[in-house]
C-alpha cells in the first residue's frame, strides 16, 4: 500500500515489537524499517527519508520510527510517499483490513 504524505512526516509503527531491519540495503525499498510484533506478523515501511531505529530496538505502536520521503529522490519537493505492507508469516496481506 503506497501512502502520500508530505516528505519529512513522521512515520509511525503501526504495532509495537522488534526492528529486525533498518537500512537501505534491500534494493528497491530505499531507507526500509521492518518490525517483527510476533512469530506471525511483521510490517515494513519503505521508501523513508531518514531512518530513527536501529536493529533489535523495541519500540511501540504509535512510535516514530522514520521520517517519509520523497516519491522522487531527484526531485525532493514533489511530495513524499511511503510504502506500507504488513505481512503475515512472510507473506504480503491487505492492511486495510488489520488497521483501525
Amino acid at each position: 500500500m503506497i501512502i502520500a504524505a508530505a516528505v519529512g512526516k513522521p512515520v509511525q509503527a503501526s504495532a509495537g515489537g522488534t526492528v529486525v531491519y533498518s537500512g537501505d540495503g534491500l534494493p528497491g525499498y530505499g531507507n526500509l524499517v521492518i518490525v517483527k510484533h510476533d512469530a506471525e506478523w511483521l510490517s515494513a515501511y519503505a521508501y523513508n527519508q531518514s531512518l530513527l531505529v536501529n536493529e533489535g530496538d523495541r519500540v511501540k505502536g504509535g512510535q516514530t520510527i522514520a521520517r517519509v520521503g520523497p516519491r522522487d529522490h531527484r526531485k525532493p519537493d514533489d511530495g513524499g510517499h511511503l510504502l506500507f505492507q504488513i505481512r503475515r508469516q512472510g507473506k504480503p496481506v491487505d492492511p486495510e483490513r488489520y488497521l483501525p
